[in-house]
């Protein structure tokens, strides 16, 4: 994959530029503060007298309703969530897009799967920092950035990527490093990495070892500790320098236990699962589901949010964390 740093781009491209970010919850505020503190001109778009208007307005950043900051923009940036996307685009971003104008994305899956049909007249690019909305903002502060993705769908202008690495280098991402990819990579791989092991994998894992250690006899409190407590220490470790940083720091008796016993949970038949969600996402079906839920109000959702929150484990955990919480004084 091609890496550019600071030196690669060139950010006078986008100076002047009138640059509408549309949405403002984690991504699209630290997007828009990082861009602002950039000496960009730029527009958030949301809904008049939101909590996000007001938010923005506060941040000290300029606010229109999303038609008036789509008009004139040189570039619009879709950072909203991906369910709403397409009707908000449908309704209020095309009748005001202009020739000639970027159609920039933080996540691919509304144009990878072609729930939003831009006109032909427009650039189609990608920037999307691989942090949380939080992180990007505070890694910002402190002079560095996180690492970002660019991707061009479409480059009507011949100037499509050099606009996303303009974008990338007023989140300060170009100081640590800017990869470039295709829309169709980044929104697959990313599902599966939510889905298989980030956010489902990951969540499953430490549901089935607490409730075997429960169900084995053990105090709850002692498997909360054990199998969710300690997974930050784990990650961080390996976020910090991969398993051997983490094999190195943890002791040789979990290092042996957890080489020569991992194998026993994830299985082939694991994997296999594994490559059923990727074929989920590749097909298109699990796009349908998603879509099939938010027209019916998100119910499934909803059912599902709920029975996650009675699990033992859970309500365990509440108190285990309040222990950590320091009282203000």
């Amino acid at each position: 994959m091609q890496i550019y740093h600071d030196a690669d781009v060139d950010m006078d491209l986008i100076k002047g530029k009138k640059i509408a970010v549309l949405g403002y919850g984690a991504q699209g505020r630290a997007q828009a503060l990082c861009f602002h503190d950039s000496g960009l001109d730029v527009t958030v778009g949301v809904r008049k007298d939101g909590k996000s208007w007001n938010k923005a307005k506060e941040d000290g950043l300029k606010v229109a309703e999303i038609p008036d900051a789509v008009k004139d923009a040189d570039v619009v940036m879709m950072l909203l969530p991906d369910e709403v996307q397409p009707d908000i685009y449908k309704e209020f971003v095309a009748p005001n897009l202009k020739k000639g104008a970027a159609l920039e994305f933080a996540h691919g899956f509304a144009i990878t799967f072609k729930l939003i049909d831009p006109p032909a007249d427009v650039d189609v690019i990608m920037m999307a920092p691989k942090a949380p909305g939080d992180m990007e903002r505070l890694v910002f502060l402190e002079g560095f950035g996180v690492p970002a993705l660019v991707c061009v769908y479409q480059d009507y202008t011949g100037n499509a990527k050099d606009i996303a690495l303009a974008l990338a280098k007023g989140m300060g991402a170009t100081r640590a490093g800017v990869f470039e990819t295709t829309f169709d990579n980044e929104t697959k791989t990313d599902l599966f990495g939510e889905q298989a092991v980030l956010c489902g994998g990951l969540t499953a894992m430490i549901k089935a070892g607490f409730e075997t250690l429960v169900e084995g006899g053990y105090p709850p409190e002692m498997a909360y500790f054990e199998v969710l407590h300690e997974t930050k220490l784990i990650t961080d470790l390996i976020n910090a320098g991969g398993f051997e940083k983490m094999w190195y720091v943890v002791s040789n008796t979990a290092e042996y236990g957890g080489l020569t016993r991992r194998d026993r949970v994830i299985t082939a038949e694991s994997k296999a699962g594994m490559r059923s969600v990727l074929d989920d996402i590749e097909s298109g079906k699990f796009k349908d589901e998603w879509r099939a839920d938010w027209k019916n109000n998100l119910a499934e959702l909803k059912t599902l949010e709920k029975k996650e929150s009675e699990l033992q484990l859970e309500v365990v955990g509440k108190d285990i964390r309040a222990l950590f919480e320091r009282k203000k004084q």
